[in-house]
């Protein structure tokens, strides 16, 4: 062969051998590629699973919290989000207070009205204490109708304010007589017309002598929705309005016992006891009063506190659950 032919052929060929090498590495440095991409990703596996149960534990610890902290419902709340809120919270006052009921004694329509009336600016316990000698006296509308104000106002002193609510239980008994033969009526339209009346004591009526639902909207009523942020209402017929719109009516009357029972016990104006409270959790006010545990159970009044309640002739549940009966005016407390 032609050494110069040959010399051609060779660097002729030396370019194919090349390019034929280059196409040989070139899948084993796209594997080697692979390769180190999928150990960098089983090491960033290996780094996320190392740092996954410390969040996970943080996850856990802070959650344990809030049984102990109640956190604050955001400010932009949804309205659903406010009705599961409060329909739990009613549910959880429920199962602590299975024995609510309306906290005055009485054994009729007329009483439970006379008696309502009587409570304001006092306590049920003092209007308990009070009425068992004026229904003794006066046990229809038509006796305490044409009773002499001066002997009512004897009776009633205790109660106090006892001259304008003298005026009231005879100018409602005089109506009662008048308008509705002598008993009380069933409407709402009707009850709110009687002297010293008004929605406030209506619903008591309704609900608890009736079985008409219907909420009651007293100072521990507004305290306590206030404290829950269910309405930012302060007038009694618009936190009714507000409130209502949160339940269904037919647990409107046991919804109010169950609030007002939490406030006398509980939530207190001045000194709620927060670390005893089992709806902490639940409330954005918690915090507001007394935290710790022990202290906050020295706060529990009535039958929460070991303390007699303020009925002096309670129902028979009440009794059973632990509760005691109030002492009769004049007894040792």
């Amino acid at each position: 062969m032609n050494p110069v032919k040959k010399s051609a052929s060779a660097k002729k060929a030396a370019p194919v051998a090349k390019a034929a090498g280059s196409k040989k590495a070139a899948p084993v440095e796209k594997a080697a590629a692979s390769k180190k991409a999928a150990a960098g990703k089983k090491a960033a596996a290996v780094k996320e699973a190392a740092v996954a149960p410390k969040k996970a534990a943080a996850v856990v610890k802070k959650a344990s919290a809030a049984k102990t902290v109640a956190p604050k419902p955001p400010r932009n709340e949804s309205h659903t989000a406010l009705v599961r809120r409060a329909r739990r919270i009613n549910r959880e006052l429920a199962e602590v207070f299975p024995y609510a009921h309306p906290e005055l004694d009485f054994e009729n329509p007329f009483q439970l009205i006379v008696a309502t009336v009587l409570s304001a600016q006092t306590t049920d316990l003092r209007v308990n204490q009070t009425t068992p000698s004026l229904f003794a006296k006066y046990p229809t509308p038509e006796d305490l109708a044409a009773a002499n104000p001066e002997e009512v106002e004897e009776i009633l002193r205790p109660t106090g304010f006892f001259r304008a609510k003298t005026k009231s239980v005879i100018g409602l008994s005089k109506a009662l007589v008048e308008n509705h033969a002598g008993e009380v009526p069933g409407r709402l339209e009707d009850l709110v017309k009687l002297p010293g009346v008004g929605r406030k004591t209506a619903f008591v009526v309704l609900g608890n002598a009736f079985g008409r639902p219907g909420i009651t909207v007293d100072t521990h009523f507004q305290r306590l929705v206030k404290r829950w942020q269910w309405t930012e209402e302060s007038e009694p017929d618009k936190i009714e309005a507000a409130v209502a719109a949160l339940f269904p009516k037919s647990d409107w009357t046991d919804l109010s016992h169950h609030v007002i029972w939490h406030g006398r016990r509980i939530c207190h104006a001045r000194k709620p006891a927060c670390g005893a409270c089992p709806i902490a959790p639940l409330c954005p006010a918690y915090g507001e009063g007394e935290t710790d545990p022990d202290k906050a159970a020295k706060l529990l009044k009535y039958e929460k506190g070991g303390f007699p309640g303020q009925r002096l002739n309670p129902p028979q549940a009440y009794l059973d659950a632990g509760g005691k009966a109030a002492p009769p005016l004049g007894a040792a407390g």
